[in-house]
């Protein structure tokens, strides 16, 4: 009898939390002060390399802070202002809202992943010249896929390609998390052959580690989420009745699993280019 009461409550609970206004609009405040402390921390970061090494201009550890700055204040203000997004019309332009932030934060970690191959070719004295053409197509090709979505989305608003663009975003973390994988698993291999006497190289290869492992997983179980989200109504991360799915997915995801350990990282002198 206690066992089926406390079947019944559950349910119950979740579902008063989920349609609770005040736990919703509390759940994406404080999404909204998390991302906006992880932006402010880049920007910091930015400020403070430029400050150190002005002469350098516009390097790749500047433009990764740069664009951490931009995604993570994006996603602050669309947080704060979630209610009001949940409004807007035509309907197309919520979803450009919500996921044009997710773009800019796939060409943000896409960066890093360049970054870590340009290293590993430059270190087997291979050529390098053909890395940075390959992330701008890319880059190029991700954003005009979406535009296009978003345009059939607006002259055809059908729930199939809804979930087309929702698995659109998992193929583009799935790619990340193989990306990752490929040059964050060469670079630490490669690294794990040199001598590592100094703590300085142990150093700099636990990061390299610690980082591809993070960014792999998190872009990983993303993928995942999103196929989830794009078939399970329960599982819809784009709605206000859904704060605490919310709260963990892009609190664990987005800032426990990337943001924070990456700008630690990358705020010593970890980019020369």
């Amino acid at each position: 009898m206690a066992a089926s009461t406390a079947t019944a409550v559950a349910p119950d609970w979740w579902d008063d939390v989920n349609n609770s206004p005040l736990w919703q609009d509390g759940t994406f405040h404080a999404l909204a002060v998390l991302y906006g402390a992880v932006s402010f921390v880049a920007l910091v970061q930015l400020i403070r390399i430029e400050c150190r090494v002005p002469e350098y201009g516009w390097t790749t550890q500047k433009v990764f802070h740069f664009l951490n700055f931009i995604v993570n204040g994006m996603r602050s203000i669309v947080f704060v202002l979630r209610r009001n997004v949940q409004l807007v019309q035509p309907e197309i332009f919520q979803h450009v809202l919500i996921d044009f932030p997710g773009l800019a934060f796939f060409t943000t970690y896409a960066l890093l992943v360049l970054f870590w191959a340009e290293i590993y070719y430059q270190a087997r004295a291979m050529s390098t010249d053909g890395l940075r053409p390959a992330f701008y197509t890319i880059n190029g090709v991700v954003y005009a896929i979406q535009i296009v979505l978003w345009l059939v989305l607006w002259w055809k608003p059908v729930q199939a390609m809804v979930i087309l663009s929702k698995m659109f975003f998992a193929a583009t973390s799935l790619f990340s998390a193989l990306g990752f994988l490929l040059y964050g698993g060469r670079l630490f291999l490669m690294l794990q052959r040199f001598p590592v006497e100094s703590k300085g190289r142990r150093k700099k290869l636990n990061e390299v580690g610690y980082v591809t492992t993070i960014c792999f997983s998190g872009f990983l179980i993303r993928c995942v989420m999103m196929c989830f989200n794009a078939f399970d109504k329960e599982a819809d991360l784009d709605v206000l009745n859904h704060p605490i799915l919310n709260f963990f997915y892009y609190l664990r995801l987005c800032i426990g699993y990337f943001n924070l350990p990456c700008l630690m990282f990358t705020s010593r002198k970890a980019f020369v280019t």
